[in-house]
């Protein structure tokens, strides 16, 4: 099955507290190139969702974007400052010797003076925010792969159309190219008839002329490797395998193939299919662009 780089989705987890929503949007690109937006909290498992997404994702410019929030009762850590609490205390101690003032320090006390307590969120577990994460991802690449799926489908039920309309012109080309050399022969002959009264070159020297014009304008060797392009284009449209750059080198080689018979071929109504097949080709090699 042939993919498009083209697609979003978008995949949403929950665990506790913690709630992860992971959006992933795709186009165009000649290689892998991966873009993570995450919260800086986080940051240590960009590296296993960027290895997620090279999984599922070939090609293409991929843009991953993270948010996340955290409901319920927030997880702190309250830790005091031992030491600044023993210089409350011994500078207290200092004040009331000096002074002649009681000593009624309290705990109470202390927790009302600056810098005695400080609160942070916990640290969490990077192993369970992992496995919420990672849910909402593999949520996300699941829908990005349907879609890109079904583009993908689109596209290269597309492409089979025109390659068949490619075949069509080519066996068009193929039965007229016996009858260049003939019209070719009747039109020399013809004007030899018309030039009568001169002295007119014998019969061998008019076959060897009509033998050189053939073997000039003969196709049959870029008909059969048009044909052999056509069979590996057709495997591409079946292949499992992302296809999209050997897609495209064959449909190089098969337009090649389409120059040379437009101009070996001396013939109007192969001139005419020659257009016709450089248009679907050029058909066909827009919409592989957008296949991974």
């Amino acid at each position: 099955m042939a993919y498009s780089m083209t697609g979003f989705g978008r995949g949403e987890a929950a665990s506790g507290n913690r709630r992860f929503i992971v959006e992933i949007r795709s186009v165009n690109h000649r290689y892998c190139d991966i873009s993570i937006k995450m919260p800086r909290a986080f940051s240590g498992l960009e590296d296993r969702l960027r290895l997620s997404v090279t999984k599922k994702l070939n090609r293409g410019k991929i843009d991953v974007f993270v948010n996340s929030d955290a409901s319920g009762e927030r997880e702190c850590q309250v830790s005091a400052d031992i030491g600044l609490a023993g210089a409350y205390v011994d500078a207290a101690g200092a004040l009331g010797k000096r002074f002649g003032l009681r000593d009624d320090i309290s705990l109470s006390t202390l927790m009302r003076l600056p810098g005695i307590f400080q609160v942070d969120d916990a640290i969490p577990d990077e192993e369970e925010i992992w496995a919420v994460l990672s849910e909402a991802s593999g949520k996300a690449l699941e829908a990005i792969v349907m879609m890109r799926a079904r583009e993908g489908g689109k596209l290269i039920g597309d492409i089979v159309k025109k390659l068949g309309l490619l075949s069509e012109y080519l066996t068009r080309v193929e039965s007229r190219a016996p009858f260049i050399v003939v019209d070719y022969r009747n039109r020399l002959n013809a004007r030899l008839a018309e030039l009568s009264g001169l002295n007119l070159p014998d019969e061998n020297r008019i076959s060897a002329e009509v033998v050189l014009f053939a073997d000039k304008c003969s196709i049959d060797e870029e008909i059969i490797r048009f044909r052999s392009h056509l069979a590996q284009a057709e495997k591409c449209c079946t292949s499992n395998e992302p296809v999209g750059r050997r897609f495209d080198f064959i449909m190089q080689e098969i337009n090649r193939e389409i120059n040379t018979i437009g101009s070996k071929a001396n013939d109007l109504e192969i001139s005419g299919a020659v257009v016709e097949m450089k248009a679907e080709t050029e058909k066909i090699r827009e919409q592989i662009q957008n296949l991974e």
